[in-house]
C-alpha cells in the first residue's frame, strides 16, 4: 500500500482523515488559488482543476510510491465563488451577504495513485443553509479572525457553527474533504476502505 499524502496545510482535512483513521503525511501544493486562469471558470469547475493541478504540484515533489489526496473548496452563492475572504473587511460584506439565505458548498477531490499511474477526480457538494445573524454577531466572529482563510468566510466544525441552521448533503465535504467520496474514489482504484488505514510509511520529501 502507497503512503497517504495530503497535498493541503488544512488541519481540519488532515483531522477528518485521522477521525477515520488515516494518518497521511503532510505536503503543501503552494498553488496559487487566485490565479487569473480560474476565474472564468464555474465554482464546481474551478475547484476540480485546482484540486487537478494540486495533486500534480505535489507529486513532483515527492518520491517514491504515493496515494496523493488533493482538494480544493469555494462556496456558491447565487451564482458567484466565495472563497477565502482574506481580509475583515470583505469577511463582514460576505457574512451579511449569506446571513439567512443558502448556497453550495463545492470541494473538488483529486487522488493521485503513483503507483499505478492512476489518478481520478470528483466533485462534492453540499447545500448550507444559514440562520439570519446580527450585526453583533457578525463583528464578534470575524474578530475571531476564523473565517479570513477558510472558503465562503465560514466553518462547520468551527465558531460559526452556530450560524448554520441546516446542511443538505455530506457534512464531512463542508469541513474540506468529503470522507464517503473519498472511500468510492480509492475503490475506484483498486484499494478496500482498510487498506488505507493500513498503507505504507516512508515516502521521502
Amino acid at each position: 500500500m502507497p503512503t497517504i499524502v495530503l497535498a493541503s496545510a488544512s488541519p481540519s482535512r488532515k483531522k477528518l482523515l485521522v477521525a477515520a483513521g488515516i494518518h497521511p503525511q503532510i505536503e503543501v501544493s503552494g498553488v496559487d488559488e487566485e490565479a487569473e486562469i480560474y476565474s472564468s471558470m464555474s465554482p464546481s469547475e474551478m475547484v476540480i482543476a485546482l484540486a487537478i493541478v494540486k495533486a500534480h504540484t505535489v507529486r513532483k515533489k515527492i518520491k517514491g510510491s504515493a496515494l496523493i489526496i488533493a482538494c480544493d473548496s469555494t462556496f456558491e452563492f447565487e451564482g458567484r465563488s466565495l472563497g477565502k475572504p482574506g481580509t475583515s473587511e470583505l469577511a463582514i460584506e460576505r457574512a451579511k451577504l449569506i446571513s439567512g439565505k443558502s448556497g453550495v458548498l463545492h470541494t473538488g477531490h483529486c487522488i493521485i495513485d503513483t503507483e499505478k499511474d492512476a489518478e481520478i477526480s470528483s466533485l462534492a457538494s453540499t447545500k448550507v443553509n444559514f440562520s439570519p445573524m446580527s450585526d453583533v454577531e457578525i463583528s464578534d466572529y470575524v474578530a475571531s479572525g476564523e473565517p479570513l482563510e477558510v472558503a465562503g468566510g465560514f466553518t462547520l466544525d468551527g465558531l460559526s457553527s452556530a450560524f448554520i441552521s441546516s446542511i443538505e448533503g455530506d457534512y464531512t465535504n463542508v469541513i474540506g474533504l468529503s470522507i464517503p467520496l473519498l472511500r468510492t474514489m480509492t475503490n475506484k482504484l483498486g484499494y478496500s476502505w482498510p487498506d488505507l488505514k493500513l498503507q505504507g510509511q516512508g515516502v521521502a520529501s
